[in-house]
């Protein structure tokens, strides 16, 4: 028996492009909602184009479909359609009409000068949830400036704690290697979306949902965020170490890099009895971990020289052994090949029109009755145009070709 999908019974209509929007698109595609994904004649979403690399044939070619694109568009079927011209806007609010959700992440106003926008689609659909994601947000000051995940970590407070210390070599901001605003932008609007179904399966009402880059970045500074609000201190970065806890950072070994996070003081005591420094354990001046934070300074540099006497696997081997948290630090190639990553069967290759089969990330998501659905792969520009406006909209294939002709698909 084919499982039931928690989103069977919910369609999308999705007017976004590159991360924070797709991303959240594809969380409810694999859900199992039927995500229809509008893109450009012609050139589909930028992220097509943001390759190299790209998917490979069966002979080692690439392909047209970058990797980047195939990231955050699984599950879903591609449309074209002019959004610019009378026709494209007109197949567009039709297909709004029959769908549960629409999300967007055009600028501020935009779909309003196409008759696209809430209020405009509210009056065909009373019960519509609509998304829109933006870096700013609907209203204030800054509502009408582009938003990109770059800035937006370096607005929103996050390059500020994150990078070496600044009295460090090396020290200053640094922003997170993948673009982390937009993909938190793209979880917190799932969240949202999921919360305004419930809502509208209630009480038959819909709603908008406003997401901002901006606020998200904010409210993802969590416990930093807090101890400011509460000390009026901005907090500063630490690199890899921890502001609170000691010793909660990475420390190099003879042949590379580990992570130690010991969150009490017996861990520490175990950590240093490990490394042959048991009189560390109880020392006055580092017994305790508020001793420790005071002391870091000087602690640090002779627990860095205790680890490097001894290679990770030691290291790990060891602190696993008598209960103390570390791993090592991964390149990717080291992460496929780790045995949980393997076992929990994370990668998976999935048929796809042009190469043949690509390896896609699973969905993090385990459920037991309702499991996630990975079995689609993401489209190819305008796969799904003639049957999508046949089925939905009832459109002969004369009526697509004339509208095809006219560059409206």
């Amino acid at each position: 028996m084919t499982a039931q999908k928690a989103l069977g019974h919910i369609r999308v209509l999705d007017l976004s492009r590159v991360l924070a929007g797709p991303w959240c698109s594809q969380n409810l595609a694999d859900l199992g909602a039927d995500v229809i994904k509008i893109e450009r004649p012609g050139n589909g979403d930028d992220t097509r184009a943001w390759g190299p690399p790209y998917a490979r044939d069966a002979d080692g070619r690439d392909t047209t479909e970058a990797a980047y694109y195939l990231s955050a568009n699984r599950g879903k079927r591609s449309v074209t359609v002019d959004i610019a011209s009378a026709e494209g806007q007109q197949l567009l609010r039709e297909l709004a009409a029959q769908s549960d959700v629409v999300l967007e992440n055009y600028k501020v106003g935009q779909l309003k000068r196409y008759g696209l926008d809430y209020e405009s689609l509210k009056a065909i659909k009373p019960d519509l949830v609509y998304c829109s994601v933006t870096g700013f947000g609907q209203d204030g000051p800054y509502a009408h400036r582009a938003g990109y995940d770059f800035l937006i970590q370096g607005m929103g407070g996050l390059m500020s704690v994150t990078g070496e210390r600044d009295d460090l070599p090396g020290g200053g901001p640094q922003k997170a290697g993948v673009a982390l605003t937009d993909l938190m932008t793209g979880m917190y609007a799932t969240i949202a979306i999921l919360a305004a179904l419930t809502h509208r399966d209630r009480s038959g009402e819909g709603q908008y949902i406003d997401m901002a880059l901006l606020d998200v970045q904010v409210a993802m500074l969590a416990n930093a965020g807090s101890n400011y609000l509460n000390s009026g201190k901005p907090p500063k970065r630490w690199g890899n170490a921890h502001p609170n806890i000691v010793p909660y950072q990475t420390f190099q070994c003879s042949d590379g890099y580990i992570i130690v996070a010991t969150g009490n003081d017996g861990q520490y005591q175990k950590f240093v009895e490990a490394g042959g420094r048991a009189d560390l354990a109880f020392h006055e001046r580092y017994a305790t971990n508020p001793l420790r934070v005071k002391n870091r300074d000087e602690l640090v540099p002779i627990l860095a020289g205790m680890v490097l006497q001894q290679p990770r696997d030691f290291w790990i081997g060891r602190l696993e052994e008598v209960g103390v948290p570390c791993g090592p630090i991964n390149n990717l190639d080291e992460v496929y090949r780790n045995p949980q990553v393997q076992a929990r069967g994370i990668v998976m290759d999935v048929p796809h029109p042009t190469a043949g089969t690509t390896k896609l990330v699973r969905s993090p998501m385990r459920m037991s009755a309702t499991p996630t659905d990975h079995a689609v792969a993401p489209p190819l520009l305008g796969q799904h145009t003639d049957s999508v406006l046949r089925e939905l909209l009832g459109r002969s294939d004369e009526d697509i070709a004339a509208l095809r002709a006219k560059g409206v698909l």
